[in-house]
């Protein structure tokens, strides 16, 4: 079998024989159909790709300016077919997703399945068969719905091609016999030519030369009734394969060498090249080493002619291709800038026009604003008068209760004052009592004991009623308003005694007057002042009544009610 070459795909099926014909064809809008665009399109890309990629460019610009999103995916399309042509996989690959999204979007199914296959087939040459496999298997899905025949037949040779390039030979025959039934029913000579070759190539890696060198003749029959005269080259240089690999060095001699004049009058490069290949491995095999080195030198001169062509045509393209895009650039820059003059232009008039009017109306109206002034200002000066009137009525007011206040802290801090003086002479007789009552007591009038110790006791407890206290903290905070909710803010974990013990201090009232008041002894309140400083956090040596004197006061919207 004979090896084929990537980037020439078999429907390239002749030579353009005149390039400024198609030219004038594809530009007149002569052509009626699609599939007569796209075949002289395939024939002008065949030798001038440049030409072709300029045509099918001014085309796509017509459809993207006519808002026509299948023409544009058709013209899409045939831009990637002709970079795949020239070897330029990944911009094939780039145009091909490009028209295989404006398909999926207008939902033409027949129009994305043929696109499938054609992405496939570049995957297929890009080495990415896996993903060759996907787009053929969404191909045919569609096409196995509609059950069109034509499509299934093209589908199922291209995954059978897929399986005989990983040597799975039995899906690889299996998919080639499905794609042979679909294209008898389709009745596609074409496609029947290429599927009865592909089984050869089957029955060849398997080296089953009898039934490979039958599908051969039955393509090459195919072939020779289409007209197909490349296909005929390499059925031609396939069967002699066959008769090399089969020991019939002659005979396979022969076919090499028919291939080898066809290839030569149609001007077929690579298939001139692949049969000076098979031509030279057969006079290797028939021992005649000077005749082998002479055919594949001249294959070798020839494909490395054939590449420095190809890659020249490449050059060619890629710079059609840059000096395009960058001509499209401009193009768009100079339109955006166009706009954005037009606009400019446009805006500069409008506010030419919009200051006239308003010049115009501004001297019309400035007498009448000049009037309305003056009176405003008549206006403005008797609210001034009035409003200077009312100020100095309300700060005579705030004075009023300012002194107000004073006068009624004043009173308040009196009776605080009169108020724990009263708490304290109370205090001090109880403790008085006490102190008398624990002497009677001592005594041994053991009848009068019991007595005096309950008379003792309810003194004691005297002493912890929250009566006295409960007035106090009233009085307390409309003095010193909002001192304990800053406090407890600050100290949540003040108890009541703590909160008592620093009312008192805030008072200024002696260590002596404070037991007495809390009904604790001198070392009592030395210990409570000490777990208050201990609360609080007071370092060392700082004054615990000097902290509390200045403690603000945060004047809070609603004051929280705290016991004392």
């Amino acid at each position: 079998m004979s090896e084929r070459q990537p980037g020439r795909p078999r429907f390239f099926a002749s030579l353009i024989r005149s390039c400024f014909w198609l030219l004038a064809l594809l530009l007149s809008g002569q052509t009626h159909c699609l599939s007569q665009r796209l075949s002289a399109t395939e024939q002008l890309a065949r030798q001038y790709p440049d030409s072709a990629y300029r045509l099918i460019k001014i085309k796509l610009d017509e459809a993207i300016a006519a808002n026509s999103k299948l023409q544009e995916g058709d013209y899409l399309q045939q831009i990637g077919l002709l970079f795949f042509h020239q070897g330029s996989y990944a911009q094939s690959i780039d145009f091909l997703l490009q028209a295989q999204k404006i398909f999926v979007q207008a939902k033409d199914g027949n129009r994305l399945a043929r696109n499938r296959n054609e992405l496939g087939t570049v995957y297929y040459y890009n080495e990415q068969a896996d993903k060759a496999l996907a787009q053929f298997n969404e191909a045919l899905a569609f096409y196995r719905q509609h059950r069109m025949a034509h499509g299934l037949a093209q589908t199922y040779a291209n995954i059978g091609h897929i399986y005989e390039k990983r040597q799975a030979t039995k899906l690889a025959y299996r998919y080639q016999k499905l794609a042979l039934t679909y294209s008898r029913t389709a009745t596609d000579t074409i496609s029947l030519t290429k599927i009865y070759e592909n089984l050869g190539s089957i029955f060849e890696d398997e080296a089953r030369y009898d039934s490979a060198r039958y599908y051969y003749e039955y393509a090459l029959d195919l072939a020779r009734k289409t007209h197909d005269e490349i296909g005929q080259i390499e059925i031609v240089n396939n069967l002699g394969d066959v008769f090399r690999k089969t020991n019939n060095y002659q005979r396979g001699l022969e076919f090499s060498q028919q291939a080898r004049q066809m290839a030569e009058q149609k001007g077929e490069l690579y298939q001139l090249s692949a049969a000076l290949r098979d031509i030279a491995k057969t006079y290797r095999l028939m021992n005649r080493p000077d005749s082998a080195y002479e055919y594949i030198e001249r294959s070798r001169n020839l494909t490395n002619d054939i590449y420095a062509r190809e890659n020249n045509r490449q050059i060619a393209l890629l710079q059609t291709l840059y000096e395009v895009e960058r001509k499209d650039s401009e193009i768009t820059q100079l339109n955006a800038q166009k706009q954005i003059d037009a606009l400019i232009i446009g805006g500069t008039v409008v506010v030419l026009v919009l200051i006239g009017v308003l010049g115009a109306v501004i001297i019309s109206r400035q007498r009448l604003k000049i009037q309305n002034e003056r009176a405003i200002n008549q206006q403005n000066q008797e609210i001034f008068r009035t409003q200077h009137e009312l100020i100095q009525a309300e700060l005579k007011n705030k004075q009023l209760e300012e002194e107000n206040l004073k006068s009624q802290l004043e009173l308040k801090s009196k009776e605080l004052t009169a108020h724990t003086l009263q708490i304290i002479q109370k205090n001090q007789v109880l403790e008085e009592l006490k102190e008398d009552l624990n002497a009677i007591l001592k005594d041994d009038k053991r009848d009068q004991k019991k007595q005096l110790r309950q008379l003792a006791q309810k003194i004691v407890l005297s002493f912890n009623q929250d009566k006295y206290w409960d007035d106090f903290r009233n009085i307390f905070d409309q003095v010193h308003p909002y001192f304990f909710n800053r406090l407890t803010q600050q100290f949540p974990d003040l108890t009541a005694t703590d909160l008592r013990l620093i009312a008192l201090l805030k008072m200024n009232i002696t260590s002596t007057d404070i037991a007495t008041l809390l009904g604790i002894s001198s070392d009592s309140l030395r210990v409570a002042r000490y777990r208050l400083r201990k609360k609080i956090g007071l370092a060392e040596g700082e004054s615990l009544s000097a902290f509390i004197q200045r403690f603000p006061a945060q004047t809070q919207t609603t004051p929280e009610t705290h016991e004392v």
